[in-house]
């Protein structure tokens, strides 16, 4: 393994860190904690794809969070390329929330 190879696993880490500073504009908690992010993909040459979801198909920010997230994304020196795919497969509802974003919203 080569001194610029990156390990994989801690280059998801910071994506995962970029990723909670990105908010649903509707509702006061990061995509991450929200559950949104079905899962992040890093390949040893770093390219990087997200699946996600969103709160529904008719979402308002349908056409620009996973914009917002390739671009975010794509702005950590480390990843060389970054493509975010949208699933409705399953749907998202709230039991994908971590604690944290329930205890948040009230709903614990």
């Amino acid at each position: 393994m080569s001194e610029a190879a990156i390990n994989t696993q801690e280059l998801g880490e910071k994506i995962v860190q970029v990723l909670k500073t990105i908010y649903d504009p509707e509702i006061p908690v990061d995509i991450y904690e929200l559950g949104l992010i079905y899962d992040v993909f890093v390949n040893e040459v770093r390219d990087v794809k997200i699946l996600m979801t969103l709160t529904s198909p008719n979402c308002p920010v349908a056409e620009t969070l996973p914009v917002e997230v390739e671009e975010k994304v794509k702005s950590l020196n480390a990843v060389k390329n970054a493509i975010v795919e949208i699933t409705f497969d399953p749907p998202w509802t709230q039991d994908l929330m971590s604690e944290e974003a329930k205890l948040e919203l009230g709903l614990l």
